[in-house]
């Protein structure tokens, strides 16, 4: 009974039939890096979901307008609880942050500064799967370096350099684009599909020197000299600001995934075959003819000036075509860098506050879809499997988006907030709006009471401080 009332449910709330669910692809890096798979993104607002969802028919004895009311209350509520988890996340990446202008007030030991560094990158990592965000593991970022580049660039990134490393994106899709036509003389345009990554997310820490030092001189088997050589050319394009003492967080949009490399901080740009074939055939014969006018001169000449003069001609086409090389680097660097900056969407705090933002949205929104069902049904856990498929078709049918939908991580909230409780045979009770409402009015007026005690540690600033003036970070 519940599975087929369960899909008539869900199909009322938006007034559309629903529609066969694809099934999901098996989860592995490769689908997770080209997006093959389906996201549990859900790529809808929060109040197209709540105008669709509480639309007078779909609730029994006019309870619509009380579950409008309830979900906004949980709306709110659930952006209360991200701010409080921001708090604490600001306050962890505080001793890493490349752009803070506070005063440093205590100084961490080795120790403290790697547990610090550990729980920013577990919190971070569980912000971004509360966002919906994929994460691409560090042993299969290959996958996403590709050669060929949506705007003719060839890059390199040397991976090994960082200390940290988190890749993770959201909505893998194609965007249309407008090109110049080859095939009409590049007069006329024509439409091309681009695959990219809607957002891409990259966290990052640098090696510290002495150790990637000591790394090369065991990779390469060079001496130390030689090794510390080596780290300051590859760490050469960075700016003199960036040190392995901090922690980086960007945050990209339409970055084609032809281009993930852009994002590193370390790229380099590599000539194409093209050039490279362009260069050699350029420079050969300029060089070459440049080498045979002047052994020509040289073998006929008596006049010292005419010697010198042929021996400065061979230089100057020397120099004019390590001009050409040079110049076609910038230009590579320059269509890189202006490409960044229309990627590029915040960095660093402000990654946090947006993710945060974005978190709270996706719990919100699965919650929303979830309740709807369980509201008006009295499901038993073993159900949940049929629910989440019947959520999967109606999100199809309304909206036209496969999602892989997370029913337990929606259930697991909602069962945290006293909304639905489990009884001892399974089944789920579900509050009715008006008292669902009531329940995320009680939570709003105990959340103070409920704030926990200070850590032991809290307060002490000056106590714990290493000796000295205070520094500014």
């Amino acid at each position: 009974m519940v599975a087929a009332d369960v899909a008539t449910t869900i199909t009322d709330a938006g007034g559309k039939p629903a529609m066969q669910a694809t099934q999901a692809a098996a989860v592995d890096p490769h689908a997770a890096a080209s997006g093959s798979r389906r996201e549990r993104f859900l790529p809808v607002t929060r109040h197209a979901l709540l105008d669709r969802l509480t639309v007078a028919k779909s609730w029994p004895n006019g309870d619509a307008v009380q579950a409008r009311r309830f979900l906004r209350y949980l709306d709110y509520w659930r952006r209360h609880s991200y701010t409080v988890r921001l708090l604490e996340l600001e306050q962890t990446y505080e001793p890493f942050s490349p752009d803070s202008d506070l005063m440093s007030t205590r100084k961490f030991t080795p120790d403290e500064r790697d547990a610090m560094r550990r729980r920013l990158v577990a919190q971070m990592s569980e912000l971004l799967e509360q966002a919906n965000f994929t994460r691409v593991n560090p042993e299969h970022v290959h996958i996403i370096l590709t050669k060929d580049s949506h705007y003719g660039l060839d890059l390199d990134v040397d991976l090994h350099a960082f200390e940290e490393i988190l890749i993770f994106f959201r909505g893998a899709t194609t965007i249309t684009e407008r090109r110049r036509d080859p095939l009409k003389a590049y007069v006329g345009w024509k439409e091309v599909q681009v695959p990219v990554f809607q957002r891409l997310f990259i966290l990052f820490k640098l090696k510290p020197y002495e150790v990637r030092v000591a790394e090369v001189m065991k990779e390469r088997n060079v001496d130390r000299k030689e090794a510390e050589k080596v780290v300051r050319q590859l760490r050469s394009m960075l700016p003199r600001t960036v040190s392995s003492d901090y922690v980086y967080l960007k945050l990209f949009k339409n970055i084609p995934r032809s281009d993930v490399e852009m994002i590193f901080p370390n790229t380099k740009v590599r000539f194409r075959l093209f050039d490279k074939i362009k260069f050699g055939v350029t420079a050969g014969g300029g060089l070459g003819m440049g080498v045979f006018g002047t052994v020509g001169k040289i073998a006929v000449a008596s006049n010292p000036y005419t010697l010198a003069g042929a021996v400065a001609g061979l230089g100057g086409i020397a120099v004019r075509q390590a001009t050409n090389f040079i110049a076609q680097r910038n230009r590579y660097m320059v269509v890189m860098a202006q490409n960044l900056y229309f990627h590029a969407m915040a960095d660093n705090r402000g990654v946090m506050t947006l993710l945060a933002d974005r978190a709270a949205e996706e719990d919100v929104k699965e919650e929303m879809l979830l309740y709807s069902v369980l509201a008006k049904e009295r499901p038993n856990v073993g159900d949940l499997g049929r629910i989440d498929e019947a959520i999967e078709q109606y999100l199809l049918a309304a909206f036209g988006i496969e999602v892989d939908f997370d029913v337990g991580d929606a259930l697991k909230r909602l069962k945290q907030e006293g909304i639905v409780t489990e009884l001892p045979d399974g089944t789920l009770e579900t509050l009715s709006p008006l008292l669902a409402a009531q329940q995320i009015d009680k939570l709003w007026d105990a959340c103070l009471d409920q704030l926990p005690d200070s850590a032991p540690e809290e307060g002490r600033e000056v106590e714990m401080m290493a000796g000295g003036a205070p520094a500014r970070t």
